[in-house]
């Protein structure tokens, strides 16, 4: 990946910072930073990209991501309108892996904590009670001082470390090179393709944007994701069908074609194969949820 260096900033009397965003904005851009981050979205949506994963997030979520894994959280268009008809909300805390210290993290009585930090490094989705009881320590976070501070921080992970609603977003074999200059290429082809994932985007099109020939574009897209643009662009149509699904404006064959597919079999076969179910047995499990 291509993804940017964020430094984060912590005022000169904590040892890691935690903020509340309302800004959708704030940092919105295919980047990495060597704290660890734990984020909690209160309100907004839109498209995650960890590593090579790439879903659909919404309010509740809670994401763990590694030091150095490159993300980026794209929040939909409506919240960047103009008339602020939405508005986000998002808890998020930065903290390097040894501010507490090079040996604290070895201790016999922090295993699990140390095991989960080195998962995080994959990216780690945290589900049901336990990212609620996540979001309730991190808006208590926003308010706390002193050793409360490293207090809440260390239950959050003793939390999510004895938790078995914890899931791996990035897959093993992801290894971002950090160092090429071409920081900002793979933002103009992300920012591209959720533009115009509904109609159909040639090679040459999506080849301009990243000012490489197409055949070296269809190289350089695999060797940086481990898939190729064709997977992506169905991977981004299939997490538009599934917002489209939750939302239950529209019937199956509707959102079959305002997703971006050209016939309801391939639909059903890729959305089947991405999600593991069938869209409307999805649609299903989240109303009963």
């Amino acid at each position: 990946m291509r993804p940017q260096l964020l430094k984060v900033i912590k005022g000169p009397n904590i040892s890691f910072s935690v903020r509340q965003d309302h800004v959708p904005h704030v940092n919105n851009r295919w980047h990495y930073h060597s704290e660890v981050e734990l984020i909690h979205f209160e309100k907004g949506e839109g498209t995650q990209f960890v590593g090579d994963s790439i879903e659909r997030f919404q309010p509740g979520d809670v994401v763990l991501v590694g030091s150095n894994l490159p993300h980026y959280w794209r929040f939909d268009d409506i919240y960047f309108s103009e008339k602020g008809e939405v508005t986000s909300d998002v808890r998020v805390a930065h903290f390097n892996e040894n501010f507490w210290g090079e040996t604290f993290l070895h201790l016999p009585e922090n295993t699990n904590i140390k095991a989960v930090l080195d998962k995080g490094k994959r990216g780690l989705r945290i589900a049901g009670q336990t990212s609620r009881e996540v979001a309730v320590i991190l808006e208590q976070l926003l308010e706390a001082d002193g050793p409360t501070r490293l207090i809440l921080l260390l239950n959050a992970l003793n939390i999510i470390a004895n938790s078995r609603e914890v899931c791996t977003l990035s897959s093993i074999g992801f290894k971002p090179d950090l160092l090429d200059h071409e920081k900002d290429r793979i933002n103009d082809i992300y920012e591209y393709s959720l533009k115009k994932f509904k109609s159909k985007i040639q090679l040459e099109e999506i080849a301009s944007v990243a000012n490489i020939s197409p055949n070296s574009f269809c190289r350089y897209f695999k060797s940086r994701t481990r898939k190729t643009y064709s997977q992506f662009l169905i991977e981004l149509r299939v997490g538009h069908a599934c917002k489209l699904l939750i939302e239950n404006n529209l019937s199956i064959k509707q959102l079959c074609y305002e997703s971006g597919f050209n016939n309801f079999t391939s639909f059903h076969k890729y959305f089947k194969q991405i999600t593991g179910k069938s869209p409307l047995t999805y649609q299903r499990e989240f109303m009963t949820s």
